[in-house]
C-alpha cells in the first residue's frame, strides 16, 4: 500500500506539472495520503501532508501571491484527512484485535468447559448440582449409577428422597456461602440405605444460590473397617486371655506343688474339702491351657513398608510437634516388600511411638529417631528415643508388670502381633534412652500381589 501511494504521488506530481491550465490537481494528493495513513504514525502523516501541500504549490500554475494561504489550507486539509483515516484504521484494528481476543477467550472457555464436562462425567465419584429448592440441576453418570441406576434421570428430581441432609443444608444456608463435608444416611431409588460421604459447597448464580456436591458410598469402607476392628479386637482378646492364662498357669503350678506336699499328710486323706481343692486346681490348670501358641503358618501378606512408614509419619508428626519432640526419619529408599499384616504392623509402630512420647515427657532433650533398612537379609525398623530408658529389662515383654503404666500389656501384645506373621520385636541395649527393633522378613512375591 505504501508503494502504491508513492507511485500515485509521483503520477499526480507529473500530471500537475505537465498541465498548463490554472486548474490545480493538488486535491488528488488526498488519495495517496489516505492510503498511507493507515500504516504511518501521526507525526509522519503530518510531515507527508505538508510535503504534499508543497508539491501542489510547486507544480501548479496558480498566482504566487496567494501561495501561503493556499499552502496553509492545503496542509490543514491533508493533515485532517490523514489523521482521520489513521484514527479510523487504528480503531478498526483495535476492534479486530478485541474480536480476536474474544474469539480466543470463547475458545479457551469452550475447551475448559469441555474438559470439565469430561472430568465430571468420567469421575468415579457422584457429582450433582442443586438449586435453592433442592432440585437436581446436573448429575453425572456416577451419580445416576449410585442413586437411581434403573430409574428416570436424576435431573429435575428432588434430592430430598436420596439425601435429606443435603437438602436441609441448602435450606438452612440460603443467604450464606460455605463449603464443608459430612457423613450422612443416603437412600437409593430401590430403597437400599448406604453411608454417604459428601463434600459440598454453595455458589451464587444469576438464578440464585446453587449447591455443588461430591458424593461417595462409604458403606464398603465402613464394613471393612468394622470387620477389621472386630478381627483385631478378637485377636487382642486372644492375646489378653493368653496372658491371663499364663499367669494362672504359674499360680496353678505353685498351688499344685503345695497340694501334692499336703497330700502326704494322713489326716487329709479322704477329706472332701481337700479333694475339692485339688479338683479346683486341676480345673484352673486346664483353663490355663489356652495360652497363646506360636505354632502354625504365619499370617500376613506382602506389603510395601515405605507406604506404611509414610502413613506413620502423617499420624505422628502433628502429635510430636505439639509435644515439642523432634522426629527424625532415616528411611532407605526402595525397601523390599515385607511379609506382615499392615494393620497389625501399624499398631506396633504406634505403640512404640506412644511409649517413647510418654518416656520423653520430662526429658531435657526430646528426640525420636526412626530408621529403616536391610540388615543381614532382614528388614529392620529401629525406634530410638532420648527418654528415661528402662531400668529393668528382664521382664520387659511379660504382661501385668507391676511398674508398668496401665495394664502393662502394650509390649506383650505388640510382640505377639509381630510373631503372628513371623516377625520379631526386640529390645536393643543402648547408653541412653531406649531402643527397639522391629524385624521383618522380606516377601519374595510378584508386585501385583502386594497388600493395600
Amino acid at each position: 500500500m505504501l508503494l502504491i501511494a508513492t507511485a500515485m504521488t509521483c503520477g499526480i506530481a507529473i500530471l500537475d506539472w505537465r498541465t498548463e491550465s490554472y486548474l490545480s490537481l493538488g486535491f488528488l494528493y488526498l488519495f495517496p495520503i489516505m492510503l498511507a495513513s493507515g500504516f504511518l504514525e501521526r507525526l509522519q502523516i503530518i510531515w507527508i501532508a505538508i510535503g504534499f501541500s508543497a508539491l501542489q504549490e510547486v507544480f501548479s500554475n496558480l498566482p504566487p501571491g496567494d501561495a501561503i494561504p493556499r499552502l496553509v489550507m492545503a496542509s490543514a486539509g491533508f493533515i485532517g484527512t490523514g489523521l482521520l483515516v489513521h484514527e479510523l484504521v487504528l480503531k478498526r484494528r483495535l476492534e479486530m484485535a478485541h474480536v480476536e481476543e474474544l474469539e480466543t477467550q470463547i475458545k479457551l472457555r469452550h475447551d475448559a468447559e469441555e474438559q470439565l464436562q469430561i472430568l465430571v462425567n468420567s469421575s468415579p465419584a457422584a457429582i450433582v448440582t442443586i438449586d435453592i429448592e433442592g432440585k437436581v440441576l446436573l448429575a453425572n453418570d456416577a451419580a445416576q449409577s449410585l442413586l437411581a441406576i434403573t430409574q428416570a434421570p436424576l435431573t429435575g428430581q428432588s434430592i430430598q428422597q436420596y439425601l435429606p441432609a443435603l437438602e436441609s443444608a441448602v435450606h438452612s444456608r440460603r443467604a450464606q456461602s460455605f463449603r464443608t463435608t459430612m457423613h450422612c444416611r443416603g437412600q437409593k431409588a430401590n430403597g437400599e440405605a448406604f453411608l454417604a460421604g459428601v463434600w459440598f459447597s454453595t455458589y451464587g448464580s444469576a438464578e440464585g444460590l446453587r449447591l455443588a456436591a461430591i458424593i461417595v458410598d462409604l458403606s464398603d469402607d465402613l464394613r471393612g473397617r468394622e470387620d477389621l476392628s472386630l478381627d483385631y479386637l478378637l485377636k487382642n482378646m486372644r492375646i489378653l486371655m493368653s496372658a491371663v492364662a499364663h499367669e494362672i498357669r504359674n499360680l496353678c503350678g505353685a498351688a499344685l506343688i503345695v497340694h501334692q506336699n499336703l497330700a502326704r499328710v494322713e489326716v487329709l486323706h479322704n477329706n472332701a474339702d481337700f479333694e475339692a481343692l485339688g479338683s479346683l486346681i486341676q480345673g484352673l490348670e486346664k483353663l490355663s491351657s489356652m495360652e497363646l501358641g506360636e505354632g502354625g503358618a504365619p499370617e500376613g501378606a506382602a506389603i510395601d513398608l515405605n507406604s506404611v512408614l509414610d502413613e506413620l509419619r502423617v499420624l505422628l508428626e502433628a502429635a510430636y510437634s505439639d509435644e515439642q519432640i523432634e522426629l527424625r526419619w532415616d528411611i532407605a529408599e526402595q525397601l523390599p516388600l515385607v511379609w506382615a499384616d499392615r494393620y497389625g504392623l501399624m499398631q506396633v509402630f504406634l505403640n512404640l511411638a506412644k511409649n517413647s512420647m510418654r518416656a520423653m515427657h520430662n526429658s531435657t532433650e526430646k528426640r525420636l529417631s526412626i530408621q529403616a533398612g536391610v540388615e543381614q537379609d532382614e528388614v529392620i525398623v529401629h525406634f530410638r528415643d532420648t527418654g528415661s530408658g528402662i531400668a529393668d529389662t528382664k521382664n520387659l515383654f511379660r504382661p501385668f508388670q507391676r511398674d508398668a503404666q496401665s495394664t502393662g500389656l502394650g509390649l506383650y501384645i505388640s510382640r505377639a502381633i509381630m510373631k503372628s506373621f513371623g516377625g520379631e520385636l526386640a529390645f536393643e541395649p543402648c547408653c541412653a534412652g531406649c531402643s527397639f527393633a522391629v524385624k521383618l522378613h522380606p516377601a519374595h512375591v510378584p508386585a501385583g500381589e502386594v497388600s493395600a
